[in-house]
Order: C-alpha cells, then sequence, then structure tokens
C-alpha cells in the first residue's frame, strides 16, 4: 500500500487537503477525491488541491471539489498554497498557474486576530458575459430576471451572474441568515440557465462598505467561506451600485477583505492557517 504525505489548510473555515506532486506524478481517481474530501469516512475538506511543477509560474496548482469534479478556481485555497510556497522560497509573493489563469500572491505581513497569516491573491477581473459564466442562452447578467419557476419564493428576486474563473450567481436579500440555502441550493447549482453549475451567492448588504455572504458551492454544498464567492458579490455589488470598490464580507467561518482597483483587478486578503499534516492510504 502507497502512502502519500498531505497538508491540511483553511482560510477563513474553507478547508483544503493539499498534496504536493512535484516530486512524483500520482493520479487520483474521482473516487479517491470523494473518499478524501468525505468528512465521515475520509479525511474531509471542501476541496482536494494537487500541486504540479509549472513552466509559467511558481507552481501548478489544480483544485478539486468534494463530488470529484474538477474547479478552475479557489481563492481560499489559491491563499493556502502561497502561504505555502512563499515560505519554501522565502519570497514575499509567489504566482500560481491555475485552469482559469495565473495568480499573482503576496504577503501582507500582517496576522488576524486569530494570530493567522494574512495573504492577499490578485483574482484578475469578474466577467459578465453570458457566454463567460456561462449561461445557457443570451440574458442580462446584471439582473437575471423570469427564470427561475422553482417554488421557493425566490422568483422575485434577480440575481447578478459573474463569472470568477468559475461561474457564480448572486442574490441579493435583506437577511441573509434566513434564507434556506440547503433547501434551494442544489436546485438553483443544477439549474438548467447553468450548463456548468454555479455557486450560488446570497449578500445581505450592512454599508457600502461591509456585507454578510453564505455561498453554496458547486459540488461541495454550503461552505464556510468562498473566496471566489465573496470576489463575485462585491464586484456584482459595485456593478449594480450597491457597494464600493473595498468591502469587508463577513463569512460563516472569517472575514475577507475585497479591493476593486483600478484596473478593474480584485485584490482579496484573508487569514490562513495550517491544520494537520499526516498520509494518504493508496
Amino acid at each position: 500500500m502507497k502512502t502519500v504525505p498531505f497538508i491540511k489548510m483553511h482560510g477563513a473555515g474553507n478547508d483544503f487537503v493539499i498534496v504536493d506532486c512535484r516530486a512524483e506524478n500520482l493520479i487520483f481517481s474521482k473516487e479517491d477525491v470523494q473518499e478524501i474530501c468525505d468528512r465521515h469516512k475520509g479525511i474531509g475538506c471542501d476541496q482536494f488541491v494537487l500541486l504540479k511543477h509549472s513552466e509559467v509560474a511558481d507552481i501548478k496548482v489544480e483544485f478539486y471539489n468534494g463530488d470529484g469534479s474538477k474547479s478552475g478556481a479557489c481563492g481560499n485555497a489559491s491563499r493556502c498554497i502561497a502561504s505555502l510556497v512563499m515560505m519554501q522560497v522565502e519570497q514575499p509573493m509567489t504566482t500560481l498557474e491555475t485552469d482559469s489563469g495565473i495568480l499573482e500572491c503576496f504577503a501582507t505581513g500582517e496576522y488576524s486576530s486569530n494570530d493567522e497569516e494574512l495573504v492577499t491573491v490578485n483574482m484578475g477581473t469578474a466577467k459578465y458575459g453570458w457566454q463567460d459564466i456561462p449561461l445557457a442562452y443570451e440574458a442580462d447578467t446584471l439582473s437575471l430576471e423570469g427564470i427561475w419557476d422553482l417554488g421557493f419564493g425566490l422568483e422575485s428576486l434577480a440575481p447578478s451572474c459573474v463569472s470568477m474563473g468559475n461561474p457564480h450567481a448572486v442574490f441579493f436579500v435583506d437577511d441573509a441568515k434566513a434564507i434556506e440555502l440547503e433547501k434551494y441550493g442544489p436546485a438553483l447549482e443544477h439549474h438548467k440557465m447553468f450548463p456548468k453549475r454555479a455557486n450560488i451567492g446570497i449578500a445581505q448588504i450592512i454599508s457600502k462598505g461591509e456585507i454578510n455572504l453564505r455561498v453554496w458551492e458547486r459540488g461541495a454544498g454550503e461552505t464556510l467561506a468562498c473566496g471566489s464567492g465573496a470576489c463575485a458579490a462585491v464586484a456584482a455589488g459595485l456593478r449594480r451600485k450597491l457597494l464600493s470598490n473595498k468591502v469587508v464580507v463577513h463569512l460563516p467561518g472569517g472575514d475577507l477583505t475585497i479591493e476593486i482597483i483600478e484596473s478593474g483587478e480584485i485584490m482579496m486578503t484573508g487569514p490562513v492557517a495550517v491544520v494537520f499534516t499526516g498520509v494518504i492510504e493508496l
């Protein structure tokens, strides 16, 4: 039986099992990923992450959801991996190659109130074209109306759709906690409007610079934090003129600071922490 070392980390409660494949080309099946992510029978995590050699960045990163499907982007995992790489090379910045592009990451030199390192990642620019998200057909991504008919009482709410390298639909509501996300999250994730499924964000605006956010992640369910979801919510809110360009996002697992700079690039800053290390038996 082969044993493979792993490290478990989290960013604002969004947790990951990370395996370094740079020394050996390790292959994990869909079933392997599902077992590893299972919180009852495996290690347990929101996403499984592989680190590989890159010819265009410091490291190549592959993200997998709990159901074994591949994900193009994960902001919180990117910050965790950046922290590991920066520690290894003893540099205050690093670059990650992902399926959604190359991400630049930076050490802030600051720590959270829980003494967790704060790391910033440049998530690139949000995309709003219906083909970019993608949607099933051409529609207004600023306010997607009249398509739901799911019987969950959300028919009158028109979400904004955003791509952060993965698809997001953001609903702005009066009270994020009151929404039964476990009830309608699966149906919206798999709605026919989203041929590649979608992450579903529920955002409650506190002020121009502060929101509460819950996210149902495709392939994972509701998570304690979603970095790309936080970026999507702020991008959608700014586009609707509901938010400023710098927003503190309160998620169930902790806070992220999202800033959209003049170039349109989205800077996400938040905490990272190591949970434990161990080995996987294959």
